[in-house]
């Protein structure tokens, strides 16, 4: 995989995604039969803790933050943000991402009308984010964190970094505690957790894989790299495991799990150029998964799938995956 579709794997998803799949070369033995059964973990609870609100909280990854009165003007350098934000009830007094265009969320009309913080998500301005006058601004620790030195004193800025689902509903329970929004997050926590149990019910026996890139070399989502790759143990078999920076899968190990249902996200470079899946098309490799012989491959947004880690962005994503792998 080139090192800018690494780079934009990293933009939206939070890391380096090491598991790259590639046209040629030694497959490593699979794992025989529906490998990933055994890893879908306990089985999610629907029962939702009251949440309190409070001017200090310390997330999971044992930072703290401190607000002197709850947050009404904050500046999202991460699409989890513009979840956490809109399953509250809130706008972002300003953001980088184009998550909260999506129909489920705002839609483009009002979303249009929300300022975007010049720089992207890699480099925003702090100059540009200060314009904004927030109370508080969300980035991720591993992207933005270099930010910190330059907010502080200024605003207040908390680095988040989810892996997991309940990292993510963490820091959902984390927000609504110091914004005062308890009740929208207990019923958006609720909401995500019993449709993740009914899908954990109804798991499929299909073999489903989640890919990203723009061209021809693409890489695997994987569980605790990819918040939505997490959830397919649970709904479906998911073979795929994390292998570090370096790590690769063949496409001849592709074949031989006899993937079922494919989710291609598609990452574009500037202005879009094409799906990844027509362009995988090419590939006469690409003809022999069976869920292109069978016509189950779904072209997803990547703004939900691999950026928003949120629990409206995540349920999205239960909806069509349960839809596709039935």
């Amino acid at each position: 995989m080139s090192r800018a579709v690494r780079r934009v794997r990293r933009w939206a998803a939070a890391v380096v995604m090491g598991t790259v799949l590639v046209g040629c070369g030694g497959a490593e033995k699979p794992a025989s039969g529906k490998a990933g059964a055994d890893d879908s973990g306990p089985k999610t609870s629907v029962t939702v803790r009251p949440i309190k609100a409070s001017a200090t909280i310390t997330d999971a990854q044992g930072v703290t933050v401190t607000a002197k009165k709850p947050p009404r003007r904050i500046v999202c350098l991460v699409a989890l943000c513009d979840d956490m934000l809109a399953e509250l009830g809130m706008t972002p007094a300003a953001t980088n991402s184009t998550l909260l265009a999506h129909p489920e969320f705002f839609g483009k009309e009002r979303a249009r009308k929300i300022p975007v913080v010049p720089g992207g998500f890699l480099s925003p301005e702090v100059e540009a984010v200060l314009s904004h006058e927030p109370d508080l601004v969300i980035g991720l620790e591993d992207t933005h964190g270099k930010l910190a030195p330059a907010l502080k004193g200024a605003t207040t800025f908390w680095p988040v970094q989810p892996s997991t689902w309940e990292d993510s509903v963490g820091y959902l329970r984390d927000l609504a505690a110091l914004t005062g929004r308890t009740k929208q997050a207990e019923e958006a926590e609720k909401r995500f957790r019993t449709k993740l149990a009914r899908a954990e019910k109804e798991k499929s026996d299909k073999t489903s894989l989640i890919i990203f890139g723009s061209d021809e070399n693409f890489g695997v989502a994987t569980p605790k790299n990819d918040v939505a790759a997490g959830l397919f143990p649970k709904i479906s078999s998911y073979p795929w495991k994390g292998r570090g920076v370096e790590g690769s899968y063949s496409i001849e190990e592709i074949l031989s799990r006899d993937v079922d249902v494919l989710f291609v996200e598609t990452l574009s470079f500037g202005a879009p150029d094409g799906k990844l899946s027509d362009k995988l098309a090419k590939n006469p490799l690409w003809s022999r998964i069976p869920a292109v012989q069978n016509d189950k491959v779904f072209e997803v947004n990547s703004d939900v799938w691999a950026k928003g880690r949120g629990t409206r962005s995540l349920g999205l994503v239960l909806d069509e995956a349960t839809a596709a792998l039935r």
